[in-house]
C-alpha cells in the first residue's frame, strides 16, 4: 500500500502542512501512521478523508459540522436522517445569505446610481458614515 509524506499530501491536496497537523490534532483525521523515525505517513484512506473534508468545506460546512459528517460517513447505516437534517439546515443558511446578498446588491446599486446622478456630492460615503 502506498504512503505519502506530509509534504506530498499538502502538495497533492493544496493544503498547508499546518492544516494537516491541525486536522489530526482536533480529530478530523485519526492519528496518522508514523515511520520509525516519527515521520507522518498518510495512506489512501487518509487522503480520501482529507478530500471529503475539503469538499465539505467548499459546501460551507464548518469544521464541527464536518466532524459530524465524518462520524456519519464512518457509520452510514443510521445516518441518513441526520445527514438530511444537517444539509437542510446548511441549505437554509445559504438561502438566507443569498437573500442578504441580494438586498446588499440592490442597496449598492441604488447608491451608485444616486452618486452617478449628482455632481456636487456622492451619497455613498454619507451612507457608510451613517449620515443618510
Amino acid at each position: 500500500m502506498s504512503s505519502y509524506s506530509i509534504g506530498e499530501v499538502a502538495d497533492r491536496l493544496d493544503l498547508s502542512v499546518d492544516t494537516l497537523r491541525y486536522y489530526e490534532k482536533i480529530g478530523l483525521i485519526p492519528r496518522v501512521n508514523r515511520s520509525r523515525s516519527g515521520v507522518r505517513r498518510y495512506d489512501e484512506k487518509d487522503i480520501s478523508r482529507l478530500q471529503f473534508i475539503k469538499r465539505a468545506q467548499k459546501m460551507n460546512f464548518t469544521l464541527a459540522e464536518i466532524a459530524d459528517l465524518l462520524r456519519m460517513r464512518d457509520n452510514p447505516h443510521d445516518a441518513q436522517a441526520d445527514v438530511r437534517r444537517l444539509t437542510a439546515a446548511k441549505l437554509e443558511a445559504v438561502q438566507e445569505r443569498l437573500a442578504e446578498l441580494e438586498t446588499l446588491r440592490r442597496e449598492l446599486q441604488l447608491l451608485l446610481n444616486l452618486c452617478q446622478s449628482r455632481d456636487d456630492e456622492c451619497p455613498i460615503l454619507d451612507e457608510i458614515d451613517g449620515r443618510r
